[in-house]
């Protein structure tokens, strides 16, 4: 900035400099998403594509020049590759590949939360930066690859996400806090299945919200079984625990999903006709519990 006699305005930026040595989340959150989910038809109560798009535009990474041949090899914490079937191998830049920093995200719904390492240096710890890049990086990629889970479904309305920063001072409040939402996303998606099946039974969204108020989860798995024959537990595991998305040996959870970085061996054709094996680094999607201790001591760098 040019020195003017203008410049004392700058003293009334406010510093939200993070204090250090705290984890970083930035949790995103949809403004409206009922009625944007209403506008553009999505499936109740649970819509695959709606899910897959949030994974995309948190976890997706740069493009670079096309692979001529070869695929990456499946993944092993989800033995099948890491990219769906039909999807381009190499995707434009979105929040996992932008923000090297954010160890672990996590996502239900239409929320996602991005822990940033403790000892992250990145635009000086500002909030006001983080929680800008971030919600703006993923509201444009979600916009960006739209067409590719929606085709044939014009965006009828602009996405937005709201975002706002919190701190978690130790290991232990942090995974208290990333189990509170691995929870929430079970008690939302329960009522929700119970709620729609009632509704689509041919009661009205107000009787079915009566039916079900103050309800236990025992009732709500006895309501499946007895009147529509659903066993709760044979749903996809995506629906009842959040993704997880990554690539190598960091971790992210996406919305609906787990996303760990993993590292995965690509073949890449050279110069003189042969190939050659390159290991990257890339997000996975995973459905996993992460609430008990078995997840994180199988992923001891996250933490550290």
């Amino acid at each position: 900035m040019a020195c003017s006699k203008y410049e004392y305005v700058k003293q009334y930026e406010a510093d939200d400099r993070l204090l250090p040595g705290c984890w970083i989340v930035v949790r995103l959150d949809g403004k409206g998403f009922t009625k944007f989910c209403d506008l553009h038809g999505f499936e109740k109560p649970n819509d695959e594509r709606a899910l897959r798009l949030m994974d995309e535009a948190a976890k997706a990474r740069a493009s670079g020049r096309s692979l001529r041949r070869g695929a990456p090899r499946p993944c092993r914490c989800c033995r099948r590759s890491p990219h769906a079937p039909g999807r381009a191998l190499l995707l434009p830049q979105a929040v996992m590949s932008e923000f090297q920093d954010v160890r672990l995200a996590f996502g239900e719904s239409d929320e996602y939360s991005f822990v940033f390492a403790r000892n992250s240096q990145l635009h000086g710890r500002r909030a006001s930066k983080l929680v800008s890049l971030v919600a703006s990086c993923f509201s444009a990629s979600y916009v960006r690859f739209w067409a590719q889970h929606f085709p044939g479904t014009p965006l009828a309305a602009t996405p937005m996400f709201d975002g706002r920063v919190v701190l978690y001072p130790s290991n232990h409040t942090l995974r208290d806090y990333l189990s509170w939402r691995q929870a929430d996303t079970h008690v939302n998606n329960l009522y929700n299945t119970c709620f729609w099946a009632l509704v689509k039974s041919g009661k009205s969204t107000g009787e079915a919200h009566e039916q079900l108020r103050g309800t236990l989860s025992d009732y709500k798995n006895e309501l499946l079984f007895s009147q529509f024959g659903l066993n709760y537990n044979t749903l996809p595991e995506r629906f009842r625990k959040p993704a997880s998305c990554g690539c190598g040996c960091l971790v992210a959870v996406l919305q609906g999903s787990i996303v760990i970085r993993q590292r995965v061996m690509h073949v890449k054709q050279t110069a003189d006709g042969g190939t050659k094996e390159k290991e990257r680094l890339e997000p996975c999607v995973l459905h996993c519990d992460i609430i008990r201790d078995a997840f994180w001591a199988q992923h001891p760098e996250l933490l550290a």
